[in-house]
């Protein structure tokens, strides 16, 4: 029997199959309020075991790019209600991601046009945000150079993940996830070459890791450690982040303090698939030693490979990305052998209506019309 269509106990909720819908930044929410075609763009794809939502900023501050939903204002939590709603109405399950982007963001996203923040005034070499440029029209932005957080703001900043979870669980979700990857606020706490603090949140190990899992807990004080995910990427490179020399034991260290906490999951994101470079050989299976619970990872994979991954007992739960977006019905796909669509690449960012975010056929329907243009 398939072990991707097999039914999966996640802390207590009940997922009829192992593939989960990973996050995917769409910049659709042209209000960054979750509209009608986002309830029906997650609605369309509820046949997944579970969807991951893209990332919603906890903040205005932890916005970085044009257009994505926050979960940080009433609107923005009765987006979500309608968005929860239709999901479960088509009985699926969906967590929501929590995001703070740190230093990869630009002055026109934030509050009163002020720097980002990071855990050090340190600029997000290469990286880029899509923001409003000087001749007042968006398009990608090269990052801004950040101010570095005073300590007693790193509270803050957890209060505001405290706070977006709350709204989370009254529009509905059935968890969140924590972003802890791809180069954001929390990989540049625990990157030793974006932290040169000197406080309780830089220098040691230990001391790096504080931030991500005062928040773990806090999170979990007011929803659950059941409905709380996070998500992370170990030896990241993406956005100007860079290797340091205690990097492994680092990751490592990350994986003894969640598997002391047990989450609903960890989430592992390897970067190759988007551009970044694989984590070295050999790390994973050290991850998975370290830390026994639940584990979803996401890079790349193909139905084959995601098969064989379980298989081989490393992951629990394996997530998809791209092939979401063209194929609502991606699940029912790989489990009958139907074609399945690549999605052209302007679809992938951005866009207003239907076009290439919720009219994408399901196979019956685009068998059909093949069929007649025959």
């Amino acid at each position: 029997m398939s072990q991707l269509f097999s039914p999966f106990d996640l802390a207590g909720q009940q997922l009829p199959n192992r593939v989960v819908m990973a996050p995917m930044t769409r910049s659709r929410a042209e209000t960054g309020v979750p509209d009608d075609q986002t309830a029906l763009y997650y609605a369309q794809r509820a046949s997944a075991g579970l969807i991951i939502t893209e990332g919603a900023p906890v903040s205005q501050q932890g916005n970085g790019y044009l257009y994505t939903p926050g979960i940080y204002t009433d609107d923005q939590e009765a987006g979500w209600a309608k968005v929860t709603k239709a999901v479960h109405d088509r009985g699926g399950r969906i967590f929501v991601q929590l995001w703070h982007v740190g230093r990869v963001s630009h002055t026109s996203l934030q509050p009163d046009s002020a720097a980002p923040v990071s855990a050090s005034a340190i600029r997000a070499e290469g990286a880029f945000s899509y923001a409003i440029g000087p001749d007042g029209q968006p398009g990608q932005q090269p990052s801004s150079t950040p101010r570095a957080l005073e300590t007693d703001e790193v509270a803050d900043i957890t209060a505001d993940f405290v706070s977006a979870a709350k709204r989370a669980m009254r529009a509905g979700f059935d968890g969140v996830e924590i972003h802890g990857a791809n180069s954001y606020l929390f990989e540049q706490f625990l990157n030793a070459n974006s932290n040169q603090r000197t406080d309780r949140y830089g220098g040691s190990i230990e001391n790096r890791l504080r931030f991500l899992m005062e928040t773990i807990d806090a999170v979990a004080a007011e929803i659950g450690m059941n409905r709380t995910g996070v998500r992370i990427s170990p030896f990241g490179r993406l956005s100007g982040m860079k290797g340091y020399e205690d990097e492994a034991a680092t990751w490592l260290a990350v994986a003894k303090a969640l598997e002391a906490r047990q989450p609903a999951y960890v989430h592992l994101s390897d970067q190759l698939s988007i551009g970044g470079e694989a984590m070295p050989a050999g790390f994973p299976s050290q991850f998975c030693k370290t830390f026994t619970g639940t584990l979803i990872a996401a890079g790349g994979f193909t139905k084959e490979t995601g098969e064989q991954a379980l298989l081989d007992g490393a992951l629990d739960l394996i997530a998809f990305g791209k092939p979401f977006i063209a194929n609502p019905d991606l699940v029912e796909r790989m489990q009958h052998g139907w074609p399945i669509n690549d999605a052209p690449r302007e679809a992938f960012y951005g866009g207003s209506g239907a076009a290439g975010y919720t009219d994408f056929p399901v196979w019956p329907e685009q068998a059909n019309t093949e069929q007649k243009d025959k």
